[in-house]
């Protein structure tokens, strides 16, 4: 398994906020992430919109798209914006991919059959990596064709050349299926699935090295995230509390027993524990989004200050 270091990520929950984040760049945070719907059924945010924000208000983490659901979009329009935003954030842009499918009208009203949104997505994603190549490129495939186009990220200010990384942003596959587990291996710089168990999770880095191994791909410098709901308190039982407030309802009224095995929650050495588990299965980039409606900053920094020290890469097997 690839990465001898542990890092950890924090979703920007409920929105982003100037000051959230500039408490987060002081703790032992490497990223920020925040996602988004474009008809979610309540007044929250949209994904390139939000991940604007998380360029403009911080300086040193790497912010990332949790999740971009790249079937709804345009995928040259999406492009150039993307690429705009990883120039004027000095190459800082992180795009987590998923297909969507929970709110069917979105597909509705965009024109997009919500049957074709695993297709589109593979297809957005080779012709995000072509217009990222720099270059006049062509498309010829199922949904959008087109010759001799060129992306120009914008320049930032002082600089002679754009600072979008050469071949743009890494797209990190996120999701639970099979389907996802095949793309992150065929097109994805990496992997971030969200609500699996410890379990599970070990269960999808061996599907993916599969995958990657039947198509002769090298998984040098892949990453392996997860995306993990979770709270964090001096009083475990509260902890608890937030997540079952928190998922509950949001993701069917599943029983305790199961958010458990999903959501990690309780005390520091508790929670500890059940990352670890996840590192053993083979995380390496861990993303905590805090399951809670309030004081969320304080499951971060707990998770940074005290559980992450607790965390150690497995000895590797001889």
């Amino acid at each position: 398994m690839a990465g001898d270091r542990i890092t950890l990520g924090a979703a920007a929950i409920p929105e982003p906020d100037r000051d959230w984040l500039a408490a987060v760049e002081r703790l032992p945070v490497d990223s920020v992430w925040q996602g988004g719907h474009v008809l979610p059924p309540g007044p929250t945010g949209e994904a390139v919109t939000r991940l604007a924000l998380l360029t403009a208000w911080t300086e040193r983490v790497r912010v990332g798209a949790a999740v971009l659901l790249l079937p709804l979009y345009q995928p040259v329009l999406v492009a150039k914006q993307l690429a705009d935003l990883d120039s004027r954030s000095g190459g800082r842009v992180t795009v987590g991919v998923g297909v969507g499918g929970e709110f069917r009208h979105e597909f509705e009203a965009v024109g997009v059959p919500v049957g074709e949104r695993g297709a589109r997505t593979d297809e957005g994603m080779e012709i995000l990596r072509k217009l990222w190549r720099g270059g006049p490129v062509g498309h010829h495939g199922r949904f959008h064709s087109f010759d001799g186009l060129e992306l120009h990220p914008v320049r930032p200010p002082g600089k002679v050349a754009p600072a979008m990384r050469p071949g743009g942003p890494p797209l990190v596959v996120s999701g639970r299926k099979a389907p996802a587990m095949r793309r992150a291996a065929r097109l994805g710089d990496g992997w971030m699935p969200y609500l699996v168990s410890p379990a599970a999770y070990a269960r999808s880095v061996q599907a993916v090295q599969e995958e990657a191994h039947t198509i002769g791909r090298d998984l040098a410098g892949f990453e392996w995230m997860m995306y993990l709901y979770c709270s964090i308190r001096a009083d475990g039982d509260r902890a608890r509390e937030d997540v079952a407030g928190f998922l509950g309802s949001a993701y069917g009224d599943k029983p305790g027993a199961m958010l458990d095995r999903i959501a990690p929650a309780g005390t520091p050495e508790e929670v500890a524990a059940r990352l670890q588990a996840y590192v053993d299965a083979g995380a390496r980039h861990i993303v905590i989004s805090p399951a809670a409606r309030e004081d969320t900053l304080e499951i971060v920094r707990l998770a940074a200050e005290e559980v992450l020290p607790r965390l150690s890469v497995p000895a590797p097997v001889r």
